[in-house]
């Protein structure tokens, strides 16, 4: 679900307190993305909000989450609308507390 090394590259990439703030950028933006995606009935706007939540998630190491996004994105750029967003936005959420679960644990 979260490509670990990728996160540990970032963080090591930009040190651990802008990673906490970029971290931090992320779930926000991550979460208007997501209410974007579940309201929109637009392909055009659909692709948007997938394409910003597939570049995010890719950045981050939310790995499983990139593939899901694009291979929607796609449909959406063909104009589709019949995305399961809510099984991404869910995958979003489980993504989420994996990631922070574990970023709980390695603080403590």
């Amino acid at each position: 679900m979260i490509d670990w090394e990728r996160v540990n590259e970032l963080k090591a990439e930009v040190g651990p307190e802008d990673f906490a703030e970029i971290v931090a950028l992320f779930l926000d933006e991550a979460e208007d993305a997501v209410a974007r995606m579940l309201a929109t009935n637009s392909a055009k706007s659909l692709e948007s909000a997938l394409h910003f939540l597939k570049g995010s998630a890719l950045n981050l190491g939310f790995a499983e989450l990139a593939n899901a996004c694009q291979s929607a994105e796609r449909a959406a750029a063909q104009g589709s609308t019949s995305i399961d967003t809510q099984a991404i936005a869910d995958l979003y959420r489980d993504s989420r507390r994996a990631f922070e679960t574990a970023g709980s644990s390695a603080a403590a």
